[in-house]
């Protein structure tokens, strides 16, 4: 007898926000003048000839991130100093005006044609400031700021993201005025009519800004998430720019006063959200966003990386990892060996799935149909779940295996194309014929990772403890961390 599914639960992903989602890993290149003055932040008078990569090699930086594991590049296009990556029609100030490639060259196309060879994603920064337009400030400025998105949105093949930097207004500049200007980020962008670019060229691209409106920031630059990360959002009233506490206004304030900040509130997200807006965790390998040879001893470890991931993708946001080309237009070495160890360290624990060799069964079964049982959690189909009768929001699902085995780490998936829906799960393990608690938590969402002692047993129970609709768990995995330290 045939089944429904269950019904969808509170916001659910879009289509493009569900592709974003299978990602979970992907990287940032910060590449620009601010690489040759050894500064993060470049004040908008550089001169374009400046920018002289010595031996600018696309496919070793695009190699290098696929060899990694990472499955897509964000590129900043254009950073706050307004210097352009690419040939714009619209501006002097940019790689057109440098020597490199004898002023012919494009950053930007042969980094997305590198990208789509080696079947990575490709994504664009572009930063609403710009320390050098002289017209920054007023209604010129936006016309110009839309014709680029438009460039780089329309010229440069398909792209899977495009990423909207909250920092903006101060000095700069500004055409020789070298004078401090302060905008309206609530309204300066007219933000619904510009993210309409993105939609009309890219339908398929998330935008990201502090406040989304697909994917949001997570309030830091750690690389970490908050626990519990709910991937909704209560966002009508947000806009690119929110996340600077200091700018908010006292509506804004009463929205994330239960939280103590706005950052605060980006990090966990909101259970009641309205919204589906996950969160995106970003963070350098480096200290700083762009290359400093004084950095070079400072890569981050390829164990520190993992715990990142941890809390990240294991929390159900993504992250994104900044690798910045040195002077020379490649990946440092020292960065490459990094990323290159942490995929190994991510393939041998998660390369063997303990529990697959398990049967399993639950309290309850939607229907009794097995379109919707216990195994669907480990039959690798991500369209397939568990799920219980809709008036069953307190389930248990055990793992019994043919013998015992050891694990540290655990993956739970809900199918988040029906929304959040469970609000507080327990794993259980059995310790000589007794449960005993083994973990707990609260959001699931995409992907979530409980790293915890090393246990040995037959049996494991996984319990919703409370939904706010019928569960549907998509998988289930046991897994060992070897390196890690119980």
């Amino acid at each position: 007898m045939s089944v429904s599914p269950p019904p969808p639960y509170g916001p659910v992903p879009s289509a493009r926000q569900l592709g974003w989602h299978r990602r979970e890993l992907y990287g940032f290149l910060h590449f620009t003048v601010n690489t040759f003055t050894d500064k993060e932040w470049g004040y908008g008078d550089e001169s374009p000839e400046l920018f002289a990569p010595s031996a600018f090699d696309p496919e070793q930086i695009v190699r290098a991130a696929a060899d990694g594991g990472l499955t897509g590049l964000i590129l900043t296009c254009k950073h706050h100093d307004g210097f352009c990556l690419w040939p714009s029609r619209y501006t002097e100030h940019s790689v057109k005006n440098s020597a490199w490639r004898g002023g012919k060259g494009d950053v930007v196309r042969e980094l997305s044609d590198a990208c789509r060879a080696h079947g990575l994603a490709f994504g664009v920064y572009l930063s609403p400031w710009d320390r050098n337009h002289a017209e920054y400030g007023g209604p010129a400025y936006l016309e110009y700021f839309r014709n680029q998105l438009n460039e780089l949105t329309s010229e440069y093949g398909e792209l899977f993201e495009v990423w909207f930097d909250g920092a903006n207004g101060g000095d700069g500049f500004y055409g020789g005025a070298r004078e401090t200007r302060r905008i309206d980020r609530r309204c300066y962008y007219d933000w619904p009519n510009t993210w309409q670019i993105v939609r009309r060229n890219q339908p398929d691209a998330v935008m990201f800004s502090d406040a989304g409106p697909d994917v949001r920031w997570v309030g830091n630059e750690k690389g970490i998430a908050g626990d519990p990360c709910w991937a909704t959002l209560c966002a009508h009233a947000l806009y690119p720019g929110f996340g600077g506490d200091d700018w908010v206004t006292q509506q804004e304030s009463d929205m994330v006063k239960a939280w103590g900040s706005c950052r605060a509130m980006l990090g966990t997200g909101d259970r009641n959200g309205d919204c589906w807006v996950p969160a995106e965790c970003d963070v350098s390998v480096r200290p700083g966003w762009f290359y400093h040879a004084s950095e070079d001893d400072r890569v981050r470890t390829p164990e520190n990386l993992l715990a990142l991931y941890y809390e990240s993708v294991g929390r159900g946001a993504s992250l994104l990892l900044n690798l910045p080309p040195d002077r020379r237009g490649r990946l440092h070495e020292k960065d490459v060996s990094s990323v290159l160890a942490f995929r190994r360290r991510r393939d041998e624990i998660f390369g063997n799935n303990l529990a697959l060799g398990a049967s399993l069964s639950a309290s309850n079964t939607r229907g009794g149909n097995d379109a919707f049982a216990a195994a669907r959690v480990v039959d690798g189909d991500p369209a397939t779940y568990w799920s219980t009768d809709d008036d069953t929001r307190r389930a248990d699902l055990v793992l019994t295996l043919p013998e015992p085995v050891t694990f540290n780490v655990v993956d739970i998936r809900e199918h988040v194309a029906l929304g959040q829906r469970v609000d507080r799960f327990a794993l259980h393990v059995d310790a000589n014929g007794e449960w005993r608690e083994y973990g707990s938590g609260s959001s699931i969402g995409t992907r979530r990772l409980l790293r915890s002692r090393s246990c040995t047993t037959r049996r494991v129970r996984f319990r919703v403890a409370k939904a706010a609709a019928c569960p549907a768990i998509s998988a289930f995995g046991l897994f060992y961390d070897g390196g890690a330290i119980d």
